[in-house]
């Protein structure tokens, strides 16, 4: 499945849903180590952007969206319509990301030009 056919809204305008395949997911529980915390926590001194803390938020993202779509490619969906991403802090530090929308068979999709 290509990434561009991924999407928040619940359709993907011109191209008829042929089939629904239901509820895909991706999930994923980071934390950040000791060491990691510590210097987080000298650049909340400073202020600004916590760059540790946004690489870890952005690589648990990533993970849980690529899960996702792996699902979607296993049922045989070539596109993923209503996607949204929740997280929950699990314990103290320890942050789950779930990343779900619904897989669909669409019309067949132009590859997008470079």
């Amino acid at each position: 499945m290509q990434r561009t056919h991924v999407t928040t809204a619940l359709e993907l305008p011109g191209q008829p849903i042929l089939r629904n395949y239901g509820v895909v997911r991706g999930l994923t529980v980071r934390s950040r180590s000791v060491v990691g915390n510590f210097l987080a926590g000298i650049q909340t001194i400073f202020g600004g952007d916590i760059s540790l803390y946004r690489e870890l938020c952005e690589q648990a993202r990533r993970d849980a969206f690529d899960q996702m779509c792996r699902e979607a490619d296993r049922m045989g969906a070539n596109a993923i319509i209503g996607v949204r991403y929740d997280a929950t802090e699990v314990m103290a530090g320890v942050t789950e990301v779930l990343c779900y929308g619904t897989a669909v068979r669409v019309t067949e999709l132009p590859t997008p030009q470079a």
